[in-house]
C-alpha cells in the first residue's frame, strides 16, 4: 500500500472516528485530503477504500441520521473500534519495552516507538516503563539495512507471492526466482525469507542479502496459503548450517590493516610491493566475502580468484556511485 493511499485510509478513520453523526461521501471528500476533482473517479476511488477498511477490519457503518436524508452516510463507532482494555504484568511490559528497542528498520521504527510510548503511558508508577531513565546494559539491534527488507515483509504481511533474482552460495550469477513468502525471519544477525519456491515447487529459504535487484509482486494479495504446519523457524535453522570453506583467497593486503583477515589466514608473506602483505585465507561465499572485503575498503586488494576480484570491484564502484 502506497504511503498516500495509507495517510487517505487513516485521514477517513480519524474522521468518522470523530464525528457524532453519519457523514455522507461529498462530505467524506471535503474533508479528506487526496480525493479527485471528477465524481465518477472520486465514487471509483471511495469504493475500494471502503472495501480496504472493512477487509482490515475496521467496522465501517452505514446508514442516514434521519429518516429526510435522501444519501446514506458513513461512520465508525468508538466501541466497537477500540480494543478492549489489556492488562499486562511488570515482566510483559518489560519484555515488551526491550523488542520496541530491537528495531531499527525505517518501516518499523514507527510502529515500535508508538507501541513504546503508549505501554509507557499505560504503565504503572514505579515500573521500568514509567521510567525514562531506566537504562539497558545491553541493547539488542536488528539491522535491516537489505533493500529486500520492506517488499519481503510487506508480501508476508499481504500473503502475495514475489519475483526476484538471488545468488545462490559458491555461484556468480543471479537466478530468478518465485516465491511464496511465509515469513521474514532473522538468523544470527542475518534475514532470510522463507516459503514455497514455485520453481522447486518445494520450501526453500533465501538470504536477503544475496538478493540483487528489485523484488516484484507477483500476485494478488490473499493468493499465498501459509501451511498451518510451517515452523519458519525451524526451516531457517535447518538450512542455515556453517557451509565448508573450501574456496581460496588471494589478498593484497595493507600492513598495519586486516588484522580479521590476517587471523584467519593460512599464509602471510611480503609483497613484492613495498607496505603491502600476501594473505591467503580461505571462505566459503562469493557475495558474502565480497561485501565482507568491501568493508576494508583500500586497504584490500584481491588477487585471486577471479570472480571474487570482481565481485568486490562491482560494490565498491556501488559505494562510489
Amino acid at each position: 500500500m502506497s504511503k498516500r493511499r495509507t495517510e487517505r485510509l487513516l485521514s477517513v478513520v480519524v474522521l468518522l472516528l470523530s464525528s457524532r453523526r453519519y457523514l455522507t461521501a461529498e462530505e467524506i471528500r471535503a474533508a479528506v485530503r487526496g480525493y479527485p476533482d471528477e465524481h465518477e473517479a472520486f465514487k471509483r476511488m471511495f469504493e475500494r477504500d471502503k472495501e480496504e477498511l472493512r477487509e482490515l477490519g475496521i467496522p465501517l457503518e452505514t446508514g442516514v441520521n434521519n429518516a429526510l436524508d435522501e444519501e446514506p452516510g458513513y461512520r465508525i463507532k468508538k466501541q466497537d473500534y477500540e480494543l478492549p482494555e489489556i492488562r499486562l504484568e511488570a515482566d510483559e511490559a518489560a519484555v515488551l519495552g526491550i523488542a520496541s528497542r530491537v528495531w531499527q528498520s525505517a518501516a518499523l521504527a514507527g510502529a515500535a516507538a508508538g507501541a513504546l510510548l503508549k505501554l509507557k503511558a499505560a504503565a504503572p508508577p514505579g515500573s521500568d516503563q514509567d521510567d525514562d531513565k531506566q537504562s539497558l546494559g545491553i541493547e539488542p539491534r536488528l539491522s535491516t539495512q537489505e533493500p529486500a527488507f520492506g517488499p519481503l515483509w510487506e508480501a508476508v504481511r499481504d500473503h502475495r507471492p514475489v519475483t526476484f533474482d538471488h545468488i545462490a552460495g559458491g555461484r556468480s550469477t543471479a537466478t530468478k526466482r518465485e516465491l511464496e513468502p511465509w515469513g521474514v525471519v532473522n538468523r544470527r544477525g542475518r534475514w532470510y525469507v522463507a516459503g514455497h519456491d514455485r520453481t522447486r515447487n518445494a520450501p526453500r529459504v533465501f538470504r536477503l542479502s544475496r538478493i540483487t535487484g528489485p523484488v516484484k509482486m507477483a500476485g494478488p494479495a490473499g493468493s499465498v496459503t501459509v501451511p498451518p504446519d510451517a515452523d519458519v523457524r525451524e526451516l531457517v535453522k535447518s538450512w542455515d548450517v556453517s557451509p565448508a570453506r573450501d574456496l581460496t583467497a588471494v589478498l593484497k593486503v595493507r600492513a598495519g590493516a586486516g588484522f580479521g583477515l590476517r587471523r584467519w589466514a593460512s599464509e602471510v608473506a611480503p609483497d613484492e610491493a613495498q607496505g603491502w602483505d600476501r594473505v591467503t585465507v580461505s571462505f566459503a561465499d562469493v557475495p558474502w566475502y565480497a561485501d565482507h572485503l568491501a568493508s576494508f575498503g583500500p586497504d584490500v586488494v584481491v588477487l585471486e580468484p577471479p570472480d571474487l576480484r570482481e565481485a568486490v570491484i562491482r560494490r565498491l564502484k556501488g559505494i562510489l556511485a
